[in-house]
Formats: C-alpha cells, structure tokens, sequence
C-alpha cells in the first residue's frame, strides 16, 4: 500500500445513517448516490491517513462482471497490494479513486466517480467489451471487517453477451468465468457476498 496515495473520501457523518450501518445493502439510483456524497461534500486524503480513520468512508467503484442471461458471474483471487484480502476470491473489480479523475475539468463528484471506474477497469481489464456500458445498481457498506470500515462500495454492473472477450490483466489472479448458482459456495470477500445480495435485487 502507498500510505501517500491520495484518494477519494467523504465524512461518515454527512452521509445518509443507514448507509454507514454496520451492514447495509441498498439499491440506488445514480443520482441520488452523487447528489449525497456531494451534499457532503468530498476530499482526497492520504491513504495511510484514511485507512486508520474511520470518520471517513473511502469511495470505491466496486465492478461486477455477469453474462446477460445472468448464469454466469466472473471471479479471481486476491492477490493486489490489500493484503487483508489475499487468498479470498472477490466478484468486484475495483479500488480507490485518485485526483487523477478529477482532472481534465472532472470536477463534479459524478463525473470523478465515473472516470475512477473507468479507470480501473481499463487497468484490469487488458481486454473488454468497449460497447458495454457498465450500470449502478446501488451501494454496499459493513463495519464488521477492518477494510470495511473505512470504505464504501458504490457497485456497478455489466452484463455481457460476450464473455469470451474479456482477458485479464496481472492482478487478477486465476480470473474465470462460473455458474452464479455456485457463487456462493467459495471462500468470498465479505464486499462480494453483499454485491451478489444487492445483484438480486435488481
């Protein structure tokens, strides 16, 4: 981890209450995501700073991969520089999001959220469906992991006719594509359990 990093975060506080309950799963609109964290107002701190402080939550786009008929989902193994999280497989591609996103006249909140997540996935990704635009269904938060507590997952989907087509990049370790059905049943990051629940809401 790069302790000085700097990387999107909002005040606990100033956030909805039921979002920042020690679990929450919540299906959202866009907009009224954006229109809270902005009401709250949002700032780039150091991460070392940040992930020891949990009067602030850190915004991550947290990006599920799913075919369109919804019978398959696609995983990998943690292996990336959080090291809570190794060895645990995740449904979520994603992380911080930097001032890298806000530049380039991205001032507003919607518009830093949808270039970080952007971000990410072209880094993940070597290879994508450019045509398929991924779509928020809501959001995730638990205060019962120390990673949790101090991020909240703004989870995303793309639903895919072509899954042949998305080939990894190095961090996603032993990525493949399995029945959703059976999902379940691995050894999961506590953030994927609570995306799968949010995905069958929708």
């Amino acid at each position: 981890m790069n302790s000085n990093e700097r990387v999107l975060s909002v005040k606990r506080d100033l956030l909805p209450p039921k979002w920042v309950e020690q679990k929450c799963i919540m299906k959202l609109e866009l907009e009224t995501f954006i229109n809270a964290c902005s009401d709250a107002g949002y700032e780039f701190k150091k991460r070392g700073e940040a992930e020891n402080d949990p009067s602030f939550k850190q915004i991550i786009p947290y990006i599920m991969l799913q075919t369109a008929d919804l019978k398959q989902t696609a995983i990998y193994n943690r292996q990336g520089s959080e090291k809570r999280l190794h060895d645990l497989w995740s449904v979520g591609i994603g992380g911080h999001i930097n001032p890298i996103d806000a530049e380039h006249n991205n001032k507003s909140f919607k518009q830093i959220l949808l270039k970080g997540m952007e971000r990410e996935l072209t880094e993940e990704l070597e290879k994508r469906n450019l045509n398929e635009t991924p779509q928020f269904t809501g959001i995730i938060n638990e205060d019962i992991t120390e990673v949790g507590s101090v991020h909240i997952g703004a989870v995303f989907r793309v639903l895919t006719k072509t899954p042949e087509i998305f080939k990894p990049g190095e961090e996603l370790s032993q990525f493949k594509w399995v029945p959703t059905q059976t999902v379940k049943q691995l050894n999961l990051e506590l953030w994927s359990t609570l995306a799968l629940e949010l995905a069958s809401y929708t």
